[in-house]
């Protein structure tokens, strides 16, 4: 198959801050030697490895440093990385949005960009509009994007809004529009960045099958960035990993899941350094698991428990429960032991220290892998008062390796 994209020492620094280099002098040197001379730009030289977690010492970052791929046509490319690795940069760079700071792309046919929610949409014009708009920039015709009208928007699921001005659209009704009409006008290289996690999850399956039908069936390439590692392993046939702006890993897609779920859980520490939401009537001191801290415990036949205790401060008289729910590493979820939704795990907490302990008997039947767990303190459908998303990782050798289904209603699981 022929070379759909072609990436070449592809780079691009931001200054963190101001726009400028923050003196006269300096600007005048930069526009002397990229505009007159016709040299690389001397800020370039200068710059730190794109960590937003740390403090750095320089105003200079790299979003991406020397990125060097090739996508051959009618690929699936799956772009993984955390937060900040230069996913979205590198889409935006592909998109023209944004031009690199150093390297060449050579891509083959016309782009198609789904980058956010409302890419290329003017929030005056309605939604019938806003398709011929596209398909114009495009480089289509009128009637080439009639055509086609119909098609998109049965697809999309907004019929009876088309006539709408797109700025009383839901987040939702945008993003089904924008990629009914990427999708269905035709492009070679197809891009899609995240925005399908705002769509329901019946248009997220519907529009994997439209991303399918378009590499398999018509041979367009298409890259897509997401978070959700089921979708990336259906949809994907390459895969890509990001970190802090380097390309740490290219290969088959099960690969670069399975490596990127490894790097995520030999960087996570304890799970108390999970916890991504507090509520301010609560504070966590810590969290234990099978008397200790760390995030990763080990389970078999023979221990087949979870003793969790958390201790904390109430800043008021609360009532709470514990939750506790496991995933498979492509963050599909199997069940939830929630004895709450069952009316006897409802607590009453007094202004002070407190100490939630719960055993958690897990299923008989357990496969052996990997298992992640995320663990939550609520009263049920009404408040939450802490989440630790993905913060305990369950090595099991399996309990029964018979497969893996929940029956213990009675015991607090609820089956999915």
């Amino acid at each position: 198959m022929p070379t759909a994209i072609k990436f070449e020492n592809i780079s691009k620094q931001y200054r963190l801050g101001l726009v400028s280099t923050n003196t006269i002098s300096h600007d005048l040197k930069r526009w002397w030697v990229t505009n007159i001379q016709r040299k690389e730009d001397p800020y370039l030289k200068i710059g730190e490895v794109n960590d937003r977690a740390i403090k750095g010492t320089s105003d200079y970052v790299w979003a991406l440093k020397d990125i060097n791929f090739e996508v051959q046509q009618g690929d699936v490319l799956g772009i993984i990385g955390k937060n900040g690795a230069g996913k979205s940069t590198l889409l935006k760079i592909l998109s023209k949005v944004t031009a690199p700071s150093t390297g060449t792309i050579k891509a083959r046919g016309r782009i198609a960009s789904l980058l956010e929610v409302g890419t290329g949409f003017h929030p005056e014009m309605t939604g019938r509009e806003n398709i011929y708009m596209n398909g114009a920039i495009m480089g289509m015709t009128k009637a080439e994007i009639t055509r086609k009208l119909d098609e998109i928007i049965d697809f999309s699921g907004v019929e009876r809004y088309i006539d709408t001005p797109a700025k009383r659209y839901s987040s939702g009704m945008t993003v089904r529009l924008g990629f009914a009409i990427a999708a269905h006008l035709e492009p070679e290289i197809l891009v899609v960045d995240e925005v399908l996690a705002v769509g329901d999850a019946e248009f997220q399956k519907k529009a994997i099958g439209k991303m399918q039908d378009i590499s398999k069936g018509e041979g367009r390439t298409v890259l897509f960035v997401s978070h959700n590692m089921a979708a990336v392993q259906a949809l994907c046939t390459k895969g890509m990993i990001l970190s802090n702006g380097y390309c740490v890993k290219q290969g088959s897609v099960d690969d670069c899941i399975n490596d990127y779920l490894e790097i995520n859980k030999r960087n996570s520490k304890k799970i108390i350094e999970s916890i991504d939401y507090i509520n301010s009537k609560i504070q966590i001191e810590s969290i234990c698991v099978n008397g200790k801290t760390a995030n990763s415990v080990y389970v078999s036949s023979t221990k087949s428990v979870l003793d969790i205790e958390i201790n904390g401060y109430v800043n008021s008289e609360i009532e709470m429960s514990f939750e506790l729910r496991i995933t498979d590493l492509h963050e599909i979820p199997l069940a939830i032991f929630s004895p709450g939704h069952f009316g006897n795990g409802i607590l009453k907490y007094s202004k002070g220290k407190f100490r939630i302990i719960h055993q958690v008997v897990l299923p008989k039947n357990m496969n052996s892998g990997t298992f992640v767990v995320s663990m939550y303190l609520t009263y049920p459908n009404v408040e939450c008062f802490m989440s630790a998303i993905k913060c305990l990782y369950l090595d099991s050798e399996g309990i029964n390796n018979l497969g893996m289904t929940f029956d213990y209603n009675n015991e607090g699981w609820l089956v999915l």
